[in-house]
């Protein structure tokens, strides 16, 4: 692997642990918040939007996933 992918990798990274716990404090599980986080396809906003909506984070989850 070279320094530039090892780069990229490791900021893909902090960003999906950064989504995580922006998830998890918005109300999801260590797990789910994982699961979209790492879905770069989901929005980060709609998934928060959802909970704050009323949704409950079970449904939320399907929803998106």
């Amino acid at each position: 692997m070279t320094a530039v992918e090892t780069e990229i990798r490791e900021e893909t990274e902090l960003v999906e642990a950064w989504r995580a716990e922006q998830l998890e404090m918005a109300g999801y599980g260590a797990q789910t918040a994982a699961e979209i986080a790492m879905r770069q396809d989901i929005d980060l906003h709609l998934a928060i939007d959802l909970l704050s909506s009323g949704c409950s984070p079970e449904l939320a989850a399907q929803i998106l996933l």
